[in-house]
C-alpha cells in the first residue's frame, strides 16, 4: 500500500501542468472601469485620455463616447447639440456590452470589458 501512496506522490511531482493562459497584464496596460471626459467629474483622468482610449459599444467602435462603465454595461454619448442651462452638452445613457483599450499600445492591445 506504501508502494502506491509513493507512486501516485511521484506522479504528481513529476506531471508539470501545461499553462495556456496569457501572460498576466498590469493595470498600466488596461484601462479603468469608470471613465468620463468631463474635467468636473470624479472619473475624470486626464492622463489616462492623453493616453487616447478606444471604446467599442456593441460591437462597433465608437468615437463619440462622453462617458463609460465597463462593469455596468453603459456609455453616455451627446444628445445632438443641445446643451443645458450651464453650458454642458445633454447626454443619453446607453445600455450594452462595452469594450475599452488604450490606442497608445497599438493592435493586440489588452481590452477591458465586463
Amino acid at each position: 500500500m506504501t508502494s502506491a501512496l509513493a507512486y501516485l506522490k511521484r506522479m504528481n511531482m513529476t506531471e508539470t501542468p501545461e499553462s495556456t493562459a496569457p501572460a498576466p497584464q498590469t493595470s498600466s496596460d488596461v484601462p479603468p472601469d469608470h471613465l468620463a471626459i468631463n474635467p468636473r467629474s470624479p472619473h475624470f483622468d486626464g492622463d489616462l485620455l492623453a493616453r487616447g482610449i478606444g471604446i467599442r459599444f456593441k460591437g462597433t467602435v465608437r468615437t463619440n463616447i462622453e462617458e463609460y462603465c465597463i462593469s455596468e454595461g453603459w456609455v453616455r454619448v451627446q444628445a445632438g447639440r443641445a446643451m443645458d442651462r450651464h453650458g454642458n452638452p445633454l447626454t443619453l445613457k446607453l445600455q450594452g456590452p462595452v469594450e475599452a483599450w488604450f490606442e497608445d499600445l497599438g493592435e493586440g492591445a489588452p481590452v477591458a470589458k465586463a
